[in-house]
């Protein structure tokens, strides 16, 4: 994989030769903590949730849009996000929307019900969809020195694969010490960290060029995922599939999905250009993306309901199950630069999608056991190690061969894959699970094999892609 040349950013706001090696590694600091935020509050709310759903009174629908309100607009609004700060500048588009994000996190901590809660939620999504794009595209502006920009990559790569668990973490401990309203309010100290970090470190890099941002067909987008996701969801609903309504989200969500297809190709100023699908290599890595994180995204908003209502372990145990799953992924991760340096990104992405297959395939056989404990630790380590040998070159592979003009918008639209995906996958698995608890009270660990069995399969299909449609580089020069 190739680096982003030095010659595609503003030569006077160039990273690398206006800043010392320290200030570029405080300021990854900042970024990382700063993404790391969007990606926890994808999955700090889930061990709070059943405590949350208690307080709030929430139906069992709703407790899947709290998570997918936030997913939904989060992956709607990235692409616009993503022009935004390549227009506009990405440290300034980085510092506004994390505080921003901030104040939404407040609101939510602070709701009296699903609706303030939901809408806080999507206010959430609205500020995470500015801040992801820059900040990944602020890492690839930052460090252009080959081996740097490998370690910077691995770093960031290995933060962001990890925060789903450490955010399963945290909100474990939070709820059982503080309340469920600390798995909101945690974001506003972290953003205050961030920006402290972030403001004297990060210098400012806007390539050039400007325009006019593509409103409609951010909207078409963002409308257009909402129902598709909706559609899925309705599997919670008493009529389901047996009803005309998801039929009708699904096909109001092709015709919207394809109104933005259409306009992209019309558009002076477009969202999202050809060229940035258009690359084999990028486009296999946003599908890889997208089936990854809705495997991922279901397995850990289910497993902690399975360990806390049908095991009775505490918010802050349930955390605990999960952690050797983040520090195997960040331990891989980190692995993954030495690895590079001998076999190809390809070969590395499919030894470890291969391996985290394999891993929910175990997970799916040993939720049925009579003490399924230590062999959900076993296979989640297994598929955190999988996944962290993913991580990187799929997070590099976005930035490959792209010039700045459109880093941010490469970098939103694989954030819109994993968030658009994980939407899905969460609405997907949760209404699987729930129709096959059907005839059943509490939480069903055959009910449980079934919806990991279906992640394995989205698993499978993710390692199929990463087999067939992502090209074989020998070399890597992340």
């Amino acid at each position: 994989m190739t680096s982003l040349p030095p010659a595609t950013v503003n030569s006077a706001e160039s990273p690398s030769s206006s800043s010392s090696s320290t200030r570029r590694w405080l300021a990854l600091a900042a970024i990382t903590i700063a993404a790391l935020m969007v990606v926890l509050d994808a999955s700090v709310i889930n061990i709070a949730l059943p405590r949350m759903q208690q307080a709030l009174g929430l139906s069992d629908a709703a407790r899947s849009w709290a998570v997918t309100a936030y997913a939904v607009t989060f992956g709607g609004f990235l692409l616009l996000g993503g022009r935004i700060a390549d227009y506009v500048g990405r440290k300034r588009v980085l510092m506004v929307s994390l505080s921003g994000f901030a104040v939404a996190s407040l609101i939510g901590g602070l709701a009296t019900g699903p609706e303030m809660l939901i809408a806080a939620r999507v206010l959430q999504g609205v500020f995470a969809a500015a801040l992801a794009p820059a900040a990944l595209s602020l890492v690839a502006v930052t460090f252009t020195e080959p081996r740097e920009r490998a370690r910077a990559f691995a770093i960031f790569a290995a933060t962001q694969g990890s925060g789903g668990a450490i955010g399963l973490l945290l909100g474990g401990a939070l709820t059982e010490t503080l309340g469920w309203r600390w798995s909101l309010f945690i974001n506003v100290p972290i953003a205050l960290i961030a920006l402290a970090l972030g403001l004297p470190t990060i210098i400012r890099s806007r390539p050039r060029g400007g325009g006019r941002h593509d409103i409609p067909g951010a909207v078409l987008a963002t409308f257009g995922s909402a129902a598709l996701v909706a559609a899925f969801s309705v599997d919670s609903e008493p009529n389901g599939w047996s009803s005309p309504a998801p039929y009708a989200l699904l096909t109001v969500s092709a015709l919207l999905i394809g109104l933005f297809v259409w306009r992209q190709h019309r558009a002076a100023n477009p969202l999202l250009p050809g060229r940035i699908v258009a690359n084999r290599t990028r486009g296999g890595a946003y599908l890889m993306g997208a089936f990854m994180a809705a495997g991922m995204f279901g397995m850990f908003l289910l497993l902690p309901y399975y360990l806390q209502d049908h095991l009775s372990y505490s918010p802050l145990v349930t955390g605990l199950v999960i952690l050797p799953f983040s520090a195997a992924l960040v331990a891989a991760s980190l692995l993954v630069p030495r690895l590079l340096r001998r076999l190809s990104p390809k070969t590395v992405l499919v030894a470890g999608i291969g391996i985290a297959t394999l891993a929910m395939a175990g997970l799916a056989t040993v939720i049925t056991l009579p003490d399924a404990v230590a062999g959900i630790l076993i296979v989640t380590t297994i598929m955190g190690a999988g996944i962290g040998l993913v991580f990187t070159p799929l997070n590099s592979s976005v930035v490959t061969d792209v010039g700045a003009d459109d880093v941010g918008v490469a970098s939103a639209m694989f954030s819109v894959s994993q968030q658009i995906g994980g939407a899905v996958g969460v609405a997907l698995l949760n209404g699987i699970y729930l129709l096959s608890v059907t005839s059943t009270n509490g939480v069903s660990a055959e009910g449980l094999r079934l919806t990991f069995l279906v992640a394995t399969a989205l698993y499978a299909i993710s390692a199929v892609i990463a087999v067939t449609v992502i090209p074989t580089k020998r070399k890597a020069t992340l």
